[in-house]
């Protein structure tokens, strides 16, 4: 099990230089990865950072942690300008990136689809998404390279240089479970990032093992694969925490990215837990009970 923080990139963490400082605190206390929302705005009005910035500070103030953004809605991405920002990234974190895709969820559609022109229709997103990963992979490779497509055209270019990381940067998808077609879709990657509807008292655990067998299922193995959980801080003086955290790793898990949001999500953003405990939380590490 590799552990790693989970933060929005907008409200009080809407700055580049506070995610640089709290990604260097979490190196330091042994955490193997910082990741971050990918959002242009927020229902509520809230500072937002670029993601791309902000993972550009991340990648200049660590040096051992994997980074990303978890996920881009590529359906709102020119992939020629992406291809651009992640290899980048790649090298400048000395290949520690992972690109995180997905459709985009349906809440705050409205701000962030709408108000600029860009579709809200999921099946639409997908086909734009398929396309773009086409052009992505092709931009990276570093050599010749042309598409057309319905939503994207390529004339023959070259991108250099190429990805640091060979054959490319790894890429995780993300979905919301039990729908099947974002896992056929992550399956043909190197992970998956779920979201569970827990609304209905569902047990995460439960949904997890059922991702797991299907994943397994439909790549023939989860060799060279990564399962990744989003889970809520857990006390690190729990004496329940292997209790906690052990069958999440028994049942396939490979990262347990904990979601440390200062804002509580369903009362207008207010401030709900201050950035200093949170760094605190932070600096006491990772809840490791497993190996790295």
């Amino acid at each position: 099990m590799k552990y790693g923080i989970y933060l929005p990139n907008f409200g009080s963490l809407g700055n580049a230089k506070l995610l640089s400082d709290i990604a260097g605190e979490a190196e330091k206390a042994g955490w193997d990865g910082c990741f971050i929302w990918d959002h242009l705005v927020r229902s509520i009005v809230a500072p937002v950072v670029d993601p791309w910035v902000a993972l550009a500070a991340i990648a200049v103030r660590t040096e051992r942690i994997k980074i990303g953004a978890l996920v881009t809605p590529l359906a709102r991405r020119r992939p020629w300008k992406l291809a651009r920002e992640t290899v980048s990234l790649d090298h400048i974190s000395n290949g520690r990136l992972i690109f995180g895709i997905g459709l985009g969820g349906s809440s705050g559609q409205t701000v962030e689809w709408e108000n600029f022109g860009e579709t809200v229709d999921l099946h639409e997103r997908a086909e734009k998404m398929e396309e773009a990963l086409e052009v992505l992979l092709g931009l990276w490779s570093g050599k010749p390279f042309s598409f057309k497509g319905r939503y994207f055209e390529v004339k023959e270019s070259i991108f250099l240089p190429p990805t640091l990381q060979q054959p490319r940067i790894p890429i995780w998808a993300a979905g919301n479970w039990p729908h099947k077609a974002p896992f056929r879709r992550a399956a043909k990657w190197d992970g998956a990032v779920p979201l569970f509807n827990l609304q209905e008292g569902q047990d995460p655990l439960a949904q997890m093992k059922e991702l797991v067998r299907f994943i397994r299922t439909t790549r023939g193995s989860l060799d060279n694969y990564e399962i990744v959980y989003g889970a809520p801080p857990v006390p690190r003086n729990s004496d329940r925490l292997k209790e906690m955290i052990l069958p999440f790793i028994e049942a396939g898990v490979t990262w347990w990215n904990e979601q440390i949001y200062p804002i509580h999500f369903g009362k207008g953003w207010e401030e709900e837990w201050p950035i200093e405990e949170m760094i605190q939380l932070i600096r006491q590490g990772p809840p490791r009970v497993g190996s790295r």
